[in-house]
């Protein structure tokens, strides 16, 4: 098979399914796991796809914003081995940010330390933060259906009256030169804010982040810590030399 017919083989079940194995592509075209390597390497450097571990995964659009139901069935084990690593760094009596997310929502299970107060602006959180007693303060603000985000002005200058010891934040993208990056300017500037305001700042993504670039930067890589879980790949070895990033 000559090279741009693996190429369009590659891309065509890529557009089928989203998310492919290498062994999936060895065997649709026939070739070695290493002549796939190369083609997964040629096809990310033209903005193709996504080289993800053990695989590749399909671009999104930079607009493009899954609903928190979408994520929320996404790496649910991950999402649950970095929430538990997140949680473990709060101390007791500290004040956090949790920001609207999937894996700030798992990291409630796990926050077993005395006397700390939580300020959201995730309209699903608040029951389990209630449920487990914790002292919680919600921003106020527009409603975002998607993401289930307090956002906008009011979420803003709600915001601006707190301060920190710790923040945790979701994000769609990590990348080298573009830093964090999500789908919305509103939210962006709700997650800019909150780390205006934090003392310590930690990233919590998964994997699959790394490389992504959405519309709206946040930040850049440095002012962020990151959690997230392997095995480490390519992308996170060149993020972990500009900040520092924790394994689990």
């Amino acid at each position: 098979m000559l090279t741009p017919e693996r190429y369009q083989m590659i891309l065509a079940l890529l557009k089928q399914k989203q998310v492919v194995k290498m062994q999936e592509l060895v065997d649709a075209t026939g070739t070695s796991e290493s002549t796939i390597r190369r083609d997964l390497i040629q096809l990310e450097k033209e903005g193709c796809l996504r080289r993800i571990h053990g695989g590749a995964s399909l671009l999104e659009g930079k607009r493009r914003e899954p609903s928190i139901f979408e994520k929320a069935e996404r790496n649910i084990s991950e999402k649950r081995r970095i929430a538990k690593a997140a949680a473990a760094l709060v101390e007791d009596g500290d004040s956090i940010y949790l920001d609207a997310g999937t894996t700030t929502l798992q990291m409630i299970e796990y926050l077993v330390q005395k006397d700390i107060t939580v300020v959201t602006n995730g309209l699903h959180l608040i029951d389990t933060l209630l449920e487990r007693g914790i002292d919680t303060y919600l921003l106020g603000g527009k409603i975002k259906n998607k993401t289930r985000a307090f956002i906008g002005r009011g979420a803003l200058e709600s915001l601006q009256t707190y301060r920190f010891d710790k923040c945790f934040l979701g994000v769609n993208g990590i990348h080298t030169e573009y830093g964090y990056t999500t789908p919305d300017p509103e939210e962006a500037l709700i997650k800019m804010t909150a780390i205006s305001l934090s003392h310590q700042v930690f990233v919590v993504a998964d994997q699959t982040k790394f490389g992504n670039i959405s519309f709206s930067k946040i930040a850049d890589v440095e002012q962020a810590s990151i959690i997230t879980n392997g095995p480490e790949t390519e992308h996170m070895r060149e993020i972990a030399t500009q900040t520092l990033i924790k394994v689990v």
